[in-house]
């Protein structure tokens, strides 16, 4: 004969299924505050923003949800956090990379803004002034109303950006500054202890940048040697005549440069003949067209780009000679056809 449960027997069943029940996770739903992020990079710099994203709600914000005088997470939810990359400046202040917690200090005219070096905190709860690698004043402006929080970056340069936090009828902004060059030259020194290093090219780029950005000319010449004595090149003897020109040794610069000219070959050449054009240098282009077209008399691509340089020197009747030259010697359909228009247009 089958027994009945006891009393005793169901409320330890109860309690047994209560206490399985409170060891479920919750189920997943959507927040009130949702998460966001916004990031934008500078030079080599990854800069972002974590966050969570409040809505005004019909509510009074400024003064009233977000009191004045009391430290903000500005945003809800967890720590609001910005991270970077590399080092920047920020408030007058450079800081390491890293990710910090953001806080914000509202007052009815000016705010304080606050970075800290705690960014695991539950918002504003816990916040410390102690751990402030950073605090600096900023003065609010009226802006278009925003349903929710917005952060976001604006005005991008090489070396800067805009940070931009946005809610209800008010914005605050401040910029961040980085020293794009020093990063750069310091993420080549890096990049150059690995596997670019067992090549002429990586070496010749690398002066090629510090070359174009004025960045450490010095560094820029050991990297140019570095790279010639991997293998001379027309391009890294180039590149080391313009940086001792731009150092001021300027016929160090010239024997160079025909020492460079002595090893060209046609493509060499034809780079060399469209950075001449691209510099608005076109006599000279046409030049250095001319003499590869006299030393590779079978490639059609020397009278291309012959034809390109004498037609933006508006000499049309030479650049159709040459452009038909051109046309005659490449069996590529797709090049002829390109050709064919170009001569359309100059004979029009």
């Amino acid at each position: 004969m089958k027994r009945r449960p006891t009393v005793l027997s169901l409320a330890m069943l109860l309690l047994g299924a209560g206490a399985a029940v409170a060891q479920l996770p919750p189920l997943n739903v959507p927040q009130a505050s949702p998460a966001a992020s916004v990031s934008q990079t500078i030079g080599l710099t990854d800069i972002r923003i974590d966050y969570h994203r409040p809505a005004v709600n019909k509510r009074e914000v400024w003064g009233k949800l977000v009191p004045y005088g009391d430290v903000w997470r500005a945003g809800a939810n967890e720590n609001t956090t910005i991270e970077f990359s590399t080092p920047v400046t920020i408030g007058g202040k450079t800081l390491p990379a890293g990710t910090y917690g953001l806080h914000t200090k509202p007052g009815e005219k000016d705010w304080q803004v606050m970075l800290s070096s705690t960014s695991t905190a539950w918002g504003s709860f816990s916040y410390d002034e102690k751990e402030d690698v950073v605090r600096f004043t900023v003065t609010p402006q009226p802006a278009d109303f925003e349903e929710r929080l917005e952060y976001r970056f604006e005005n991008p340069t090489d070396n800067s950006v805009d940070t931009v936090l946005q809610w209800e009828k008010l914005q605050l902004r401040f910029p961040i500054t980085v020293n794009t060059n020093e990063v750069v030259m310091e993420s080549l020194k890096k990049q150059l202890r690995g596997l670019p290093r067992f090549g002429w090219q990586g070496w010749n780029q690398a002066a090629q940048w510090s070359l174009q950005h004025d960045a450490d000319l010095d560094q820029g010449l050991k990297w140019a040697d570095q790279s010639i004595q991997t293998q001379q090149t027309f391009a890294n003897l180039r590149t080391k005549a313009a940086i001792l020109e731009k150092k001021g040794d300027t016929k160090a610069a010239e024997d160079l440069r025909a020492q460079a000219l002595k090893i060209a070959n046609e493509q060499d050449m034809n780079i060399y003949g469209y950075q001449l054009l691209g510099q608005k240098k076109t006599d000279e282009a046409i030049a250095v067209f001319r003499k590869n077209v006299k030393d590779y008399p079978n490639s059609w691509n020397t009278y291309d780009s012959l034809g390109e340089a004498l037609a933006a020197k508006g000499d049309n009747k030479a650049a159709i000679d040459s452009y038909t030259k051109a046309m005659n010697m490449t069996a590529d359909p797709t090049q002829k056809k390109r050709i064919t228009d170009i001569l359309t247009k100059l004979k029009a």
